[in-house]
């Protein structure tokens, strides 16, 4: 897939809208070669989806042998908006909290008081964690709306085919 044609994607209303939210789904191929799906928190910078975990979280060691990963974000209304995205997982070990992490959990409901204790909680928790970078290399947008999943974009063009003969 070209960048300007990620890029026209992502930078759609829906896309820009999901791309805001709190969680998405990483997949990846575990070290034992079976598929794992774990949502994770993150955040978009324009450019790449930053997640954070710990140092030794165990699909570190997966995506180091196998960077490559899917994610998805998506609504829980109906019709749900779906935004899948492909690309490489980057590792970045920090020293201490990611900016990134502290922002991505910042749309969570706590009063002043509450984010304070979270805060002093993970920082006292974490020597360092790891920064997981995805650039997309590949993305769809669902939305029932103008696009469609693949399969049913197929149906619907077979029966348009099949009216038409």
């Amino acid at each position: 897939m070209e960048q300007n044609e990620i890029d026209e994607i992502l930078d759609r209303p829906y896309s820009r809208e999901l791309l805001a939210r709190d969680l998405t789904r990483l997949a990846y191929v575990a070290k034992d070669g079976t598929p794992r799906n774990v949502p994770i928190g993150f955040t978009w910078n324009g450019s790449e989806i930053v997640m954070c975990t710990a140092t030794n979280a165990p699909k570190l060691r997966a995506l180091r042998h196998r960077p490559e990963v899917a994610l998805t974000i998506d609504t829980e209304v109906h019709p749900p908006k779906i935004l899948l995205i492909r690309g490489r997982a980057e590792l970045d070990v920090v020293d201490g909290i990611p900016e990134e992490y502290l922002q991505m959990n910042g749309s969570y409901e706590m009063t002043a008081e509450q984010r304070v204790e979270w805060e002093a909680g993970v920082r006292s928790l974490y020597d360092g964690m790891v920064r997981i970078v995805v650039t997309p290399t590949w993305v769809k947008l669902i939305d029932f709306e103008t696009t469609l999943p693949t399969a049913v974009e197929e149906l619907v063009r077979r029966q348009a085919e099949r009216q038409n003969a």
